[in-house]
């Protein structure tokens, strides 16, 4: 019996990753910037045991199976692969935020199951290699293994496609107020979500802006200026929610109190107020300000109508073991 445990924080997509250019490994069409989320954590314990009768689930104190199970599965057979075992696992995690609701639950998910899974099989990947390994299970859960703000360099293969810190937790005191509009589980999970881009018409101007973007985010974070961060990253966003809109089918996360919240969010940066938002594959909205504003901005979007609850996350360092 071989076990692990390991905790990863979920992130904020600043450029976002959407749409693929080879499904299977996950390799993204395009980079992305994130900043990992302190204290929003999924904690996750492996043990392989040869006793089992097979590989089990559960997530929150339930056993679960299906399509969740089987994108565990994949990850776990590369890590049997790698540390040449064939034991059963039984996996135990835990989230402390909702999740498939937006907020990047499968990102800290893959990211602490990849960490904790390879070392509960005896293998010491290099923080590269974890990083593939998370990726293999969800993309954006490559960015969760690395701390602070992180980048994801898409890649041509399976060996260039990984994330890296480009700056540590402590580099910036920014907060990133949740909006929480809704709980409920998506009715098209990112992975569906991911497959559909190309058949969106905006996604390739999307995908050949991308260069830029990501220049004008990186700088915009390593020398700590807001305003230009807020413009890039806002637009960003509402790139990669035009073309799931414009995707064949059209997906449409945003409820009324997302367009709500955008909208205050602008009104507020107006009246000199530093905010921005992004907004990830769901209907909540993610509002970014510097740390010293995070209190007014929360109460603000507590006030607002439609918004059920409010939670607050700073810069969060690497997956760790436990």
């Amino acid at each position: 019996m071989h076990t692990a445990a390991a905790q990863a924080f979920a992130n904020i997509a600043l450029i976002k990753y959407w749409g693929d250019q080879d499904p299977c490994l996950r390799l993204p069409a395009n980079g992305s910037i994130s900043m990992n989320l302190e204290g929003l954590v999924t904690r996750t314990h492996v043990t392989f045991d040869s006793g089992l009768p097979a590989d089990a689930l559960s997530i929150n104190g339930e056993a679960v199976g299906g399509e969740a199970l089987e994108r565990v599965r994949e990850l776990l057979h590369a890590v049997h692969q790698m540390a040449d075992l064939s034991s059963p696992a039984q996996v135990e995690s835990s989230n402390n935020f909702p999740m498939g609701a937006g907020i990047a639950s499968s990102a800290s998910a893959f990211a602490a199951l990849a960490l904790a899974a390879s070392a509960a099989a005896g293998l010491r990947l290099s923080e590269p290699a974890l990083s593939r390994l998370a990726r293999t299970g969800s993309g954006s859960a490559c960015r969760s293994i690395p701390g602070g703000f992180v980048e994801w360099q898409a890649g041509r293969t399976d060996e260039e496609s990984y994330a890296f810190s480009i700056a540590p937790p402590e580099h910036w005191a920014l907060a990133d107020c949740v909006a929480i509009v809704s709980q409920a589980h998506k009715k098209t999970g990112s992975t569906q979500g991911h497959a559909l881009a190309e058949t969106s018409p905006l996604q390739a101007a999307r995908v050949a802006d991308a260069p830029r973007r990501l220049e004008i985010c990186r700088r915009a974070l390593l020398e700590r200026d807001f305003a230009a961060l807020a413009e890039v990253v806002e637009q960003d966003s509402n790139l990669m929610h035009a073309v799931m809109m414009t995707s064949t089918p059209g997906i449409l996360y945003w409820a009324p109190a997302t367009v709500a919240i955008m909208h205050a969010v602008q009104a507020w940066r107006r009246e000199g107020l530093p905010v921005l938002y992004t907004i990830d594959a769901g209907p909540n909205v993610h509002v970014l300000c510097p740390a010293s504003h995070q209190e007014q901005v929360a109460a603000r979007l507590g006030n607002l109508t439609g918004v059920q609850q409010v939670l607050t996350a700073h810069p969060g360092g690497p997956a760790i073991l436990i």
